[in-house]
């Protein structure tokens, strides 16, 4: 948990689980608990941290080597930390994240193969235990995911993967849930839409009604 005013909650998971629209509900739960709220996403959220997300996922010739990768993420998470999340939380304003620490165990772990105890080691030096109050995963079948993906048009070069790539990552944002039950909340994005926003809504009530 965070020392920080603000409560900070990240939203994860893989391609086509609906995290644009779980956002948007996220952001109204809070505010409707009279809570100022602060949606950012990653890669991103500042001018540097969002042109490094230009670079990670546009589609190119040249092999992106999976270290590279990774390096890419945790220079914008470390530029995204020190300039917008944690100055958010120091004044009392609550941030929901569109990915987080969580999406590189799974994406460059799971995804990519990096050894979990690699990241860990990058972790530990860039964010030196900052984590989010609360983890939402948004969990669904790969198959459903990706039948969704392609109804939004143009992917980019984490859309374009084979189906192995995205099991690999939703056994381990899985595997994070289990690790973490206390912080990662399992939400199935599956049904409709309003089935998922009530279980969004019980998961939130808890921090909501503690802060």
């Amino acid at each position: 948990m965070t020392n920080q005013s603000g409560m900070f909650i990240s939203l994860e998971g893989s391609e086509g689980v609906g995290k644009t629209t779980s956002l948007q509900f996220i952001q109204q739960y809070i505010e409707s608990q009279g809570h100022q709220v602060l949606v950012t996403r990653e890669p991103g959220g500042t001018p540097m941290a969002e042109e490094l997300r230009d670079i990670l996922l546009a589609e190119r010739e040249e092999k992106v080597e999976e270290d590279t990768e990774l390096l890419l993420m945790f220079a914008a998470r470390c530029q995204h930390v020190a300039q917008v999340i944690k100055p958010a939380l120091e004044q009392g304003i609550w941030v929901i994240c569109d990915r987080f620490v969580d999406a590189s165990y799974a994406y460059q772990g799971g995804g990519r193969g990096i050894d979990f105890a690699k990241i860990e080691q990058i972790e530990n030096f860039c964010l030196q235990g900052f984590k989010p109050d609360l983890t939402l995963l948004l969990d669904m079948s790969v198959e459903e995911g990706i039948a969704r993906t392609k109804k939004r048009g143009a992917a980019d070069r984490f859309e374009t993967e084979k189906m192995e790539f995205y099991e690999r990552i939703r056994a381990a944002y899985l595997q994070r849930a289990k690790n973490d039950p206390k912080r990662v909340s399992v939400i199935d994005a599956a049904p409709s839409i309003e089935l998922v926003q009530k279980s969004l809504a019980i998961a939130l009530e808890s921090v909501c009604s503690a802060n």
